[in-house]
């Protein structure tokens, strides 16, 4: 016997669901997922430039139909850093027609990152390009005074993302820049000397030819006003040294990739804004001797796990500048390794490290 025996035949029971309430969704209709569009349809461009949320790249390189597109970063790329040199999957409309706005939904596996970051101790690190294969070094004879430490910190960087570096001394009229190009005799380094009535733009322009070339450099140095000279249509302002306190005025605001067309084929510069420091938080230790290359030969002859500083026990390195083997520029390259060195050893000791 059951309870709906109890009911009349002829009637059915009632299910009145009308004071059911329904979380309403405050975002959308429909329900949340996590699967994305697979953008099959992407086409990749280059990132050209970065401008307040708005990224300038360039769909279909060197093919006919080649053109400047401006985008917007995805949502779900939110976190994640786009910057010049970055190859970007880009959806939407790619026209590059006026008023049209493209969608970066994806980058693609890079070939090198360099860095940089505040300071020695600071791990954050900021990234100022991607995917170049070459760095120009731009310092000046004089006006500001060359700084030979700032130069190595540049040539850890750029060993330790793997970027041949390159060196250019401008305003040679000045100064004569042998005695602190002293300071770098043994490394696998080009060295371009330029000055006011003489500016090798051919010799700069071959080595620039088939590669993505970031040019760094201090403030004033003249870098800008070199890049203007290897891309006539850049455009990019130029400034002057402050005779007080001889720092360059920054010009240069953002970091922007050119086209160069030269005799020996195309290639792009990378122009980047001046700083007056390079942090190397973020650097392996591993390599800043690898920035050295004349030391870091002399090191296989030290004992195993010597760290090259000044209270090294039978370290080759110390001896070989002792005996005057590395020549009158070996304390002073000697000096900036350690210097280096120490950085990194205090930093190691720190707690939490």
């Amino acid at each position: 016997m059951s309870w709906l025996d109890d009911l009349d035949d002829e009637e059915e029971p009632e299910f009145d669901e009308a004071d059911v309430r329904v979380r309403p969704n405050p975002k959308a209709n429909r329900p949340r997922t996590k699967r994305r569009p697979a953008h099959s349809d992407a086409e990749i461009a280059r990132v050209l430039g970065v401008d307040r949320g708005r990224y300038t790249v360039l769909v279909d390189e060197d093919l006919p139909g080649e053109r400047t597109v401006h985008a917007a970063r995805a949502r779900e790329l939110r976190k994640t850093p786009i910057v010049t040199g970055d190859r970007a999957r880009v959806v939407g409309d790619a026209s590059g027609d006026q008023g049209t706005l493209a969608r970066i939904v994806g980058i693609e596996d890079r070939i090198s990152l360099l860095r940089r970051s505040a300071d020695d101790t600071d791990q954050v690190e900021r990234v100022i390009v991607a995917n170049a294969d070459q760095m120009l070094v731009v310092v000046a004879a004089a006006d500001p005074e060359p700084r030979a430490r700032l130069v190595d910190r540049y040539l850890v960087a750029a060993l330790d993302a793997g970027i041949r570096p390159l060196l250019v001394v401008t305003k040679t009229d000045l100064a004569d820049p042998a005695e602190f190009l002293a300071h770098f005799e043994g490394l696998d380094l080009e060295v371009f000397t330029s000055g006011r009535e003489e500016m090798p733009l051919q010799r700069i322009g071959a080595a620039l030819a088939g590669h993505s070339t970031v040019f760094v450099g201090h403030s004033g140095v003249g870098k800008s006003t070199l890049v203007n000279a290897l891309v006539p249509d850049a455009r990019r302002a130029t400034g002057h040294v402050n005779v007080v306190t001889g720092r360059g005025r920054h010009t240069s605001s953002s970091t922007v990739s050119l086209r160069y067309r030269g005799e020996g084929g195309n290639g792009w510069v990378i122009d980047t804004p001046g700083v007056r420091s390079f942090g190397l938080g973020h650097v392996d230790p591993a390599n800043i001797l690898r920035a050295f290359t004349d030391l870091d030969q002399i090191a296989q002859e030290c004992p195993r796990g010597c760290t090259h500083l000044p209270d090294a026990p039978d370290c080759a390195i110390v001896e070989a500048v002792a005996e005057g083997r590395l020549g009158p520029g070996g304390p002073a390259r000697l000096d900036s390794l350690q210097r280096l060195l120490e950085t990194f050893a205090k930093k190691a000791q720190e707690p939490g490290a």
